[in-house]
């Protein structure tokens, strides 16, 4: 097996590893999941899951959709 191989296993491995865990992120807190927003900046809920990620303060959809009712 050749090292680009490895490689892009390695990136395939990291790309599913992120799509479970947006995906846990949209059910966990209620947002929309959608694969195709995963590393895109201008989806709401990929924004809110990386200052999740990154420890920063994020909206918590079920939170905020049960205080409306």
């Amino acid at each position: 097996m050749s090292r680009n191989e490895k490689r892009s296993n390695n990136q395939i491995n990291q790309i599913f590893d992120d799509l479970d865990g947006y995906r846990n992120f949209c059910r966990l807190y209620g947002y929309k999941f959608d694969e195709a927003e995963l590393y895109s900046n201008r989806s709401f809920a990929y924004r809110q899951y990386t200052k999740f990620l990154q420890g920063k303060p994020f909206k918590d959809m079920w939170d905020i959709d049960t205080r409306a009712a």
